[in-house]
Parts: structure tokens; C-alpha cells; sequence
């Protein structure tokens, strides 16, 4: 079935890359909206070999991909620690959900102002806006998960003598880390959004920043290169997660 599967993702991504060749090649709309595939791909090699605005295609994703990968982390080292809390003790859940519930609907872009008059048009307001989009969906999940956690479980552990330690280590952790994973998808997804959009309000680089001064020059070509590199970059970055996830939680699904 996998096979099967994977065989309709090739045709479909064929599909389209012939259609857009198909809608170009015949020129159906003028070549500044939908450049030819071939336009694209010489664009793709001089802005990797040339440069774009001071700096290649590598070095404006990197100083993206920094920044996702700075605040993601930090979003979940501290996100997923805090849900499991408020899934354990109602107590934490009463003094942190509101505050999670009031700010997690705001959209980033909606409080990134203020971040950018506290700490500057810098890396260090990006940062800081990828760890605020980043942290409910890390920390609803985590709670999720230990609500969702059959409590025969957990009474058998503590029935057969296991420590309250032993019980969160070894019984609700295991059993939270798929929703867990599941969150950290969702999360990445919209960091990562998130990012692209910071990047176009305020930034010297990035792919996002390519996207908005391409389009301040008509570069559609490179516009295309921009969005095709970070819909390749985020299944890439989702594949990475489901990757770890198989390794450390191969009795998913069983």
C-alpha cells in the first residue's frame, strides 16, 4: 500500500511540474507571472553561484534555518516540559492556561511589532516570535497526551510498587511521546510560516526576505525559486521529526 502511495505522489508531482511547463511553454499568461521552468532553474544556479542581494541561496536559507532551529529548540526543551505540568496538576493548569489560551489565538505577526520595539529588527525578536508561535501547540499537545493516558496504567505501575518518579519516566512519558511528536509537527509547520512572514515584515536576509525584495523587482523567477526551496525545506524538516520519531518511539502504532 506504502508503494502504491508513494507511485501516486510521483505522478502528481509530474502532473503539475508538466502543466506548468505546459502553461508556460504555450504562454498562456505573459512570462512575469509564470515564468518558464527552464527561467526558474537558471535563476536557481546563479543566485546558488552568484549570489542574491549579498549572499547565495545556501547562506539566505541558513541564516533562516538558524533561526527556526534557535527558537524551535528552545520552544520545545521548555513547551513540552510545562504541558506535561499542566497535565498532571490541575493547579499549574490553572495559572498557566489562561495566559496560553489568551495569547496562543493573537496571530504572531500581531504582537512581533512589540517584540521588534523590545529587542530590535535583530535575530533576537525573530527568536523570540519563533518561540512564542512555537510553544501552544508544543504544550497543548504534552497536556493532551497525559489527559489522554489511561489511568489503569498508571495504577497498575504504582500497584506493582513504582516509584511516582519511575511512573512519569517510565509509564506517562513513553506513552505521551507520539501526541508529543505529533505536536512538534504541527509546530514546525507553523514556526515555520511564521518565520517566512517575520522575515518579509523585517529582515537584511532569508528566504523570506528573497521572496519580498524579488517581487519589489518583478524576479518572479526568483520568487519561484524561494517558494519552491522552502516547500522543499519544510517536507524535509517534517520528514527529519517523523525520522527521530521512528527511533525513539518505534512502538507507535502497535
Amino acid at each position: 500500500m506504502y508503494t502504491i502511495s508513494r507511485w501516486y505522489s510521483v505522478v502528481t508531482v509530474a502532473a503539475v511540474l508538466f502543466l506548468w511547463w505546459l502553461v508556460a511553454t504555450l504562454e498562456v499568461v505573459p512570462e512575469l507571472f509564470v515564468p518558464h521552468p527552464m527561467s526558474v532553474w537558471r535563476a536557481f544556479v546563479d543566485v546558488q553561484t552568484e549570489g542574491y542581494r549579498g549572499g547565495t541561496l545556501l547562506q539566505h536559507l541558513g541564516a533562516s534555518m538558524a533561526r527556526l532551529g534557535t527558537g524551535y529548540v528552545l520552544a520545545v526543551f521548555t513547551a513540552v516540559p510545562v504541558g506535561l505540568m499542566m497535565g498532571m496538576s490541575r493547579r499549574i493548569r490553572g495559572i498557566l492556561n489562561p495566559l496560553l489560551e489568551f495569547y496562543r489565538p493573537l496571530p504572531p505577526l500581531a504582537y512581533y511589532t512589540l517584540l521588534i520595539v523590545w529587542l530590535g529588527i535583530g535575530n533576537e525578536s525573530k527568536v523570540a516570535l519563533l518561540f512564542l508561535a512555537a510553544f501552544p501547540p508544543l504544550a497543548i499537545n504534552a497536556m493532551a497526551a497525559v489527559e489522554s493516558l489511561p489511568v489503569q496504567r498508571v495504577e497498575t505501575a504504582l500497584s506493582l510498587g513504582a516509584r511516582k518518579r519511575d511512573v512519569v519516566l517510565r509509564v506517562m512519558l513513553p506513552s505521551c511521546l507520539p501526541q508529543i511528536f505529533t505536536g512538534m509537527r504541527i509546530a514546525v509547520g507553523f514556526t515555520y510560516t511564521t518565520l517566512v512572514s517575520s522575515e518579509i515584515v523585517a529582515a537584511a536576509n532569508g528566504i523570506g526576505w528573497m521572496v519580498l525584495d524579488a517581487g519589489r523587482f518583478l524576479r518572479t523567477d526568483v520568487i519561484f525559486v524561494a517558494i519552491i526551496v522552502m516547500g522543499i525545506t519544510g517536507i524535509g524538516l517534517d520528514w527529519l521529526i517523523r525520522f527521530i520519531e521512528s527511533r525513539l518511539v518505534p512502538w507507535k502504532g502497535h
